[in-house]
């Protein structure tokens, strides 16, 4: 960083102007609310797809895709990229499902939230408890399942959601990219501060800090050393 790039800040202005600036800015937010109103109201009325009968493998073994509902209706899958016997998984995956730690108020819209795999279980559970991973999860490795909600070996990350009717799953909807960030908090408040996620394709101010793209982000060896069974801050689920 230059010195320029470190010391570059915000113009400082009155009360006044400030509130007029915010106010103008507030206009914006609320119209990019009620459009995620809008599109959160077309998703509802998505149409949906029968899923094929899918055998998965959880921390006890099988499971059906029906069972990994575990009574619920709804579940959320988050498609965690994997490679077969690498120490350390993709990191924006790791840190990505590293967020949610408290999942219980979902019992009260009767759903679920998962990860999937298409590593072996016993790999995907060790690696699990190694960064501190408190959610629940599964296996594809030996079904179909990750490639055809757009997840296979190699393929990337993705969320899929479904809804249960009995035995029968049906596929709702289905994200992946930069179209998983609406789950996580962490940009969220990034985007807040002043400098914003400081990566080199934002617009940006002229000598606001700016880093290559992904290099501010936690890697799988950090979060483990904050949440693993090794780490300073906590141990493994």
């Amino acid at each position: 960083m230059t010195e320029e790039t470190m010391t570059a800040k915000p113009p400082v202005v009155d009360q006044a102007t400030w509130q007029s600036a915010l106010d103008d800015l507030r206009r914006r937010e609320k119209a990019a609310t009620r459009e995620l109103d809008a599109i959160a109201a077309e998703r509802r009325r998505l149409p949906m797809v029968r899923m094929p009968e899918y055998t998965l493998i959880g921390e006890d073994g099988p499971v059906t895709l029906a069972e990994v509902f575990e009574g619920r209706s709804q579940l959320i899958v988050y498609n965690h990229m994997w490679s077969d016997g690498a120490e350390w998984q993709c990191g924006g995956c790791t840190g990505f499902t590293s967020q949610f730690t408290r999942l219980e108020f979902l019992d009260s819209y009767d759903a679920r939230f998962v990860i999937l795999t298409n590593g072996p279980i016993e790999e995907a559970l060790a690696y699990r408890d190694r960064v501190g991973n408190r959610m629940q999860w599964y296996s594809s490795s030996e079904s179909s399942f990750g490639a055809d909600v757009g997840a296979g070996p190699g393929e990337g990350f993705a969320v899929n959601v479904f809804l249960r009717d009995g035995d029968d799953v049906y596929r709702t909807w289905h994200t992946n990219g930069r179209g998983t960030e609406q789950l996580s908090h962490t940009f969220a408040l990034i985007d807040l501060l002043p400098w914003g996620r400081q990566e080199e394709w934002q617009d940006s101010p002229q000598g606001w800090p700016q880093s290559p793209t992904y290099s501010k982000w936690l890697d799988s060896p950090d979060v483990a050393r904050a949440y693993g069974a090794a780490g300073r801050n906590g141990s493994s689920a």
